[in-house]
């Protein structure tokens, strides 16, 4: 998520309403108090989590049909969608926009993040969209390991073996030539397989978007205390003069020819624009382990689209790499929950060594 991310990837800015949330614990009784009366539907963060994941695969299927129009110039109009709900928010509650002390990891945390979404853009272009979407979604399987290099952050048996599941089903949905030597048709009913497959730039990019990804969340995590608001505007900024000189370097800065494709651009800034916004919305009603299992419906979503819309079928080693990452991605989700729950809670006994 990418969003995302990138969280785009987000999916890629959910962990920042975590960060402030896990920053403000002392007063996370009454603000779950408060969240319970807001709203009567006790499943609504979770509803809102799905929805954004709906958005943001439809981000992806648009930049995936919009073959005329460069990945890096679609970037650009993605990220308008990040920065145009955070701007009134920080002038609304009077933030100051870049903060001292905090500068170069905001820059820092922009740089790796929009390198990241870039990246996985020009995967969706060069890969099958599930495959692309799989792999750029197991970011938060891959935090652990960026988390204990640069935070000191425990890293135990548990994040050892998702991390490897999630290898795993990357090299599955991949398939580099160097271990399955020629390539295996990723589709069961497309003419084109040994060219798509051809293109392992794709798979590296995607690859790539991940790892930026993961250590853009990290980068969050060091930003602890920084209003969610102020981090999304210093991204949304940067990352538009980013992609903006990108594709102005690359000699694909234009304006769409039919008027078709200008209506895709701007459903793809409204769809991001929508995506965040109910993102960050089910992060405030929810904490971060059931947001995340919710988001997990991006991948279900970018396998339907990829048969619905361009008619891809997915074969076995693409469903089975997807069951691993997906299978990750959801148990990291639970440990994540079950850590947040106080040791009296009947629940936290259930998920057993989830919560260990």
């Amino acid at each position: 998520m990418p969003e995302q991310l990138e969280l785009q990837q987000l999916v890629e800015s959910g962990g920042r309403r975590l960060d402030v949330m896990e920053g403000e614990r002392g007063g996370r009784g009454s603000t779950n108090v408060m969240a319970s009366r807001c709203h009567p539907c006790p499943y609504l963060g979770l509803l809102l989590a799905t929805l954004s994941s709906l958005f943001f695969s439809l981000c992806s299927v648009i930049v995936k049909w919009l073959v005329d129009v460069h990945p890096m110039e679609l970037a650009a109009c993605r990220f308008v969608g990040v920065l145009l709900p955070a701007l009134p928010i920080v002038l609304w509650r009077k933030e100051p926009p870049f903060p001292q002390g905090r500068r170069i990891m905001l820059l820092l945390r922009s740089f790796v993040g929009t390198t990241g979404l870039m990246l996985s853009f020009y995967a969706f272009r060069h890969m099958p969209l599930a495959d692309a979407s799989v792999v750029v979604f197991s970011v938060p399987v891959f935090v652990a390991i960026f988390a204990r290099l640069f935070l000191k952050e425990p890293c135990g048996l548990f994040n050892a073996v998702s991390v490897c599941l999630t290898l795993i089903g990357v090299v599955l949905i991949t398939r580099p030539p160097l271990l399955f030597g020629h390539s295996i048709p990723a589709l069961a009913s497309s003419p084109d397989q040994e060219e798509q497959d051809s293109d392992v730039w794709g798979a590296v990019a995607a690859f790539s978007a991940t790892l930026f990804g993961a250590n853009a969340y990290v980068l969050l995590r060091a930003l602890k205390g920084l209003h969610f608001s102020v981090i999304m505007t210093n991204f949304g900024s940067f990352a538009l003069v980013q992609t903006l000189f990108v594709t102005w370097a690359l000699g694909a800065l234009c304006v769409p020819r039919c008027g078709f494709d200008r209506i895709l651009v701007v459903a793809l800034a409204l769809f991001s624009f929508g995506g965040q916004i109910l993102l960050t919305l089910a992060l405030q009603l929810e904490q971060a382990g059931p947001v995340a299992i919710a988001r997990s419906a991006d991948i279900v979503f970018a396998f339907i689209w990829q048969v619905l819309f361009f008619q891809e079928v997915p074969n076995r080693y693409s469903i089975g790499g997807a069951i691993l990452v997906t299978s990750s991605v959801v148990l990291t989700g639970l440990r994540k929950w079950a850590l947040a729950l106080p040791e009296s809670s009947p629940l936290k006994k259930t998920l057993g060594v989830l919560a260990r």
